[in-house]
């Protein structure tokens, strides 16, 4: 059984993989044994989270609203570890602030950002993951992908956004055997959410009064799924949205 979850030789590259549930991720990959590139625009933050996976790790510097950069990302990668496998799109951002308030262009840099960086991404990804054999697409929606929030409007689009990107990219690309799955995170404790709560009053309370774990998740639980999809144990699970979010979804 544990074969099923084996991740020796593949190689994994993670989008916003410096911090948060990307890192988390990017953790468990490799210790289930993959190799992997870490994607992100701060050069610090990206040596930090290397030095903390160690052997099997590498980072490059990029900007996933720009295609050439999304272009040197892939080839950073395939160059250093000799294919991609395992493509998680991760990097995102969030404007709070309700429609009316909302300028044109600060929705355009959420939709940008975390729904158009998705499709330029997986493009460019598409060749090595066909050449894999065994691909694997693992995008990150969010809570905001079944539900919506005044306060988030551009978020909620984005999100819901990528969960029908995701089954465009399942039913598209299934028989080059690439399987692609959302991740839909409840509400994990990162530094995006840590300004969620300094600019939304109450939120803590009600997160964790709706959630039925009665707790915020944290960055590593998202590590199982992560290994889940990544591995020969999903190689008939695709166009799925999974939910984890310690039960909040799951509520009335």
């Amino acid at each position: 059984m544990s074969a099923l979850f084996d991740l020796t030789g593949r190689v994994a590259l993670v989008t916003g993989g410096n911090g948060g549930i990307g890192l988390g991720m990017a953790k468990a990959m490799h210790g289930a044994g993959a190799s992997v590139m870490i994607a992100g625009r701060n050069t610090e933050k990206n040596a930090a989270a290397v030095a903390e996976l160690g052997d099997r790790s590498a980072s490059a510097v990029a900007d996933v609203n720009d295609a050439a950069s999304v272009a040197a990302m892939v080839k950073a990668t395939t160059d250093r570890f000799g294919g991609l496998d395992i493509l998680v799109i991760n990097a995102g951002m969030n404007i709070r602030k309700p429609v009316q308030e909302l300028a044109f262009e600060e929705w355009r840099q959420v939709i940008a950002t975390n729904l158009d960086s998705a499709f330029t991404c997986a493009k460019a990804a598409y060749p090595a993951l066909k050449a894999s054999g065994r691909g694997k697409v693992i995008t990150i929606g969010s809570m905001m992908s079944i539900f919506a929030a005044g306060f988030a409007p551009a978020y909620a689009a984005s999100k819901g956004g990528i969960v029908q990107f995701t089954k465009a990219l399942a039913t598209g690309w299934a028989t080059d055997n690439i399987q692609a799955n959302a991740v839909l995170p409840g509400w994990i404790d990162t530094a995006l959410t840590r300004r969620a709560r300094q600019d939304v009053a109450g939120l803590n309370e009600k997160v964790v009064a709706r959630t039925p774990a009665g707790r915020w998740g944290a960055p590593d639980d998202l590590g199982g799924i992560a290994v889940f999809l990544a591995s020969s144990a999903s190689d008939f699970v695709t166009g799925t949205a999974i939910p984890v979010d310690g039960g909040y979804a799951a509520m009335i």
